[in-house]
């Protein structure tokens, strides 16, 4: 599993590697089952703080994507289709808000930002 991290980017870097896993389970690169490297091995291979891992684990557990098991390590939890699908969608909607607020900053019409979409959807 590689994850990059930007001290240039504005995000938290836990933020950083909970967002990169979450890509990396909903694409299918981590599969259910398959175990994550421990929070002293991943903080070591980034050069930050265990406490970051630990955060960004924590909320990845939260959110579905991992389940830890006690003296066993962290695991990609088994992801139910819906859940996935409602997470891309939050993914589009905050994407789509971005395109909505830019067209009515600079006065793009609303139906020509739907042909976009629409071109780029039926490619």
């Amino acid at each position: 599993m590689e994850i990059f991290i930007s001290n240039s980017c504005g995000k938290p870097i836990y933020e950083q590697i909970s967002s990169q896993v979450k890509r990396l389970v909903m694409d299918g690169t981590l599969a259910a089952g398959e175990a994550l490297p421990s929070m002293r091995a991943l903080a070591k291979d980034l050069h930050i703080s265990v406490i970051t891992v630990q955060r960004a684990y924590e909320d990845l557990a939260r959110d579905g994507f991992i389940e830890t098991v006690s003296g066993k390590g962290s695991f990609v939890a088994s992801q139910n289709k819906e859940f996935i699908l409602e997470e891309q969608l939050r993914t589009a909607e905050e994407l789509l808000q971005k395109a909505a607020e830019i067209g009515r900053t600079h006065g793009i019409p609303y139906t020509r930002l739907a042909g976009i979409l629409k071109l780029f959807y039926e490619e």
